[in-house]
């Protein structure tokens, strides 16, 4: 059997480039158990904790971005089970999961966006029989893996109540997904969008009946995450830079290490914030921690240029550049963008100005 870092070295531009392999990420990563990661033993996974999640993305996102996002979307719908009150459903859906037998789709990029107060929700809902009748639809989901898929969505109820966090199949009458988005990068990461005509959910299939208390509580493993793709494709530049640096007159490893411990400094921080539950309630803190590793990968990457020179614009040269320059694109666009992060950033600091200006009047 070969061993997943090297199927992903041999395929990582192909993944980025083409949806060829699409349909084979997921197997791939389940081959090696690594859906299995920071699930506790008694849900059926290897234990540890979400930091051990973070880890095994960013160790994926160093060779492979398109592969680290299908695991980031996987596991992020894992991790919405665990966190569930809905225990059948958990008890139902996770051994699939985690197998990989069964592709989990986050849809919740709407949803994190709503709790910011960015965007309203995209779905709606209107009771019928024990659960909801539903329809909407999200534009960007990944690991919509075309032999079916299960995905998470925020739905608006028409009566007023709060909203809730839903599972739907893709086999349910009313779900169509689109063709592959026609992106520029991370192409074989099973990516579309989903429409919703009509789908009937179940009360058995609701993940959270109170959507705004419940996902402060998952975001910081959402978001975190969603981090290991930035850490882990920075860890690369850096590593690439060093190796061609060493040795050389470019004078370019001072400020390469500079920034690997600066890295790693933030690393720990979002690790420890994660494990400690700090960022359940000071979620500003997580949204500058995912500003700065952004801002630090393309540190990393401008790093990485100038330690190749001319050898970068050049083909046969390449050991995986212009496939990191591109995967990189992706990080400041992800949901949450960077620009609504600062967005939200700016209203939480002019709402604690006006604080702090109440309180001195």
């Amino acid at each position: 059997m070969v061993k997943l870092p090297h199927w992903l070295h041999m395929h990582a531009d192909q993944l980025d480039q083409s949806s060829d392999l699409a349909e084979t990420v997921l197997p791939a990563l389940a081959g090696d158990q690594l859906l299995r990661i920071g699930v506790p033993q008694e849900h059926g996974g290897a234990g540890g904790d979400v930091r051990d999640a973070i880890d095994a993305i960013a160790t994926v996102a160093e060779q492979s971005v398109t592969a680290a996002f299908v695991f980031w979307g996987q596991r992020c719908f894992i991790e919405f089970l665990l966190q569930s009150e809905n225990r059948a459903l958990a008890e139902r859906r996770l051994p699939g999961l985690l197998s990989g037998a069964q592709a989990g789709a986050s849809g919740l990029s709407n949803a994190m966006k709503f709790l910011s107060g960015i965007e309203q929700l995209q779905i709606t809902g209107a009771r019928h029989a024990d659960g909801l009748l539903v329809d909407g639809g999200l534009a960007w989901v990944t690991n919509l893996r075309k032999a079916g898929f299960v995905a998470a969505a925020a739905v608006a109820p028409n009566d007023g109540a709060p909203p809730v966090i839903v599972a739907f199949d893709s086999s349910t009458a009313g779900v169509q997904r689109s063709d592959d988005l026609d992106l520029i990068a991370l192409r074989g990461s099973n990516t579309a969008s989903v429409k919703l005509a009509q789908v009937h959910i179940p009360a058995a299939d609701i993940i959270s009946d109170n959507a705004p208390a419940w996902l402060p509580q998952v975001r910081p493993s959402f978001l975190g995450m969603q981090c290991g793709l930035s850490i882990g494709l920075a860890r690369a530049s850096l590593a690439q830079a060093a190796q061609i640096s060493a040795g050389s007159r470019n004078q370019l490893t001072p400020r390469i290490e500079a920034l690997q411990a600066t890295l790693e400094a933030a690393v720990a921080t979002l690790l420890a914030g994660v494990h400690d539950g700090r960022f359940k309630t000071q979620a500003p803190a997580m949204f500058r921690l995912r500003i700065q590793l952004a801002e630090l990968l393309q540190q990393a990457l401008m790093l990485e240029l100038q330690a190749m020179g001319g050898r970068a614009y050049l083909n046969g040269e390449q050991q995986g550049f212009a496939r990191r320059w591109r995967e990189s694109s992706f990080i400041p666009i992800v949901t949450p963008s960077l620009t609504q992060l600062q967005a939200a950033l700016q209203l939480f600091d002019s709402q604690q100005a006006a604080k702090a200006a109440g309180a001195q009047a």
